[in-house]
């Protein structure tokens, strides 16, 4: 019922900058106002790992990984989702996920989330 599409990925320096986005192209009665979105990234080899929360009040929670660096926003009459990431560092390397489900707490857990994205690859160099 709900299909995630993000964009923005690609191969960065490190130090720099990248901004994702998250969209429901294919979802035209889905709102994300009553929604916890989220973002998780998986590099090779590692478990799938939260990034980053946002519920329907706007209230965020980051990993302690990208605290400080990254910054979540959702604009809800667009339903779109968004990740802006600075000051890149080579770990921050991996496919990144959008995931989305109608609740008020939003967890960073994989099993929590209804709907996801196929993804966006992020590539930092060094």
């Amino acid at each position: 019922q709900v299909h995630l599409v993000e964009s923005g990925g690609g191969s960065v320096q490190a130090g720099g900058s990248l901004n994702l986005s998250c969209t429901t192209p294919k979802a035209p009665g889905y709102t994300f106002g009553p929604y916890c979105m989220a973002w998780f990234r998986q590099a090779p080899g590692k478990e799938r790992e939260g990034v980053t929360t946002i519920d329907r009040n706007g209230r965020t929670i980051y990993a302690d990984s990208v605290k400080g660096r990254f910054t979540v926003s959702r604009d809800n009459a667009k339903n779109t989702l968004y990740l802006r990431m600075s000051s890149l560092k080579p770990n921050d390397t991996g496919m990144y996920y959008c995931a989305a489900r109608s609740s008020t707490t939003c967890p960073f857990s994989q099993s929590f989330y209804n709907y996801w994205g196929q993804g966006t690859q992020v590539a930092v160099s060094s």
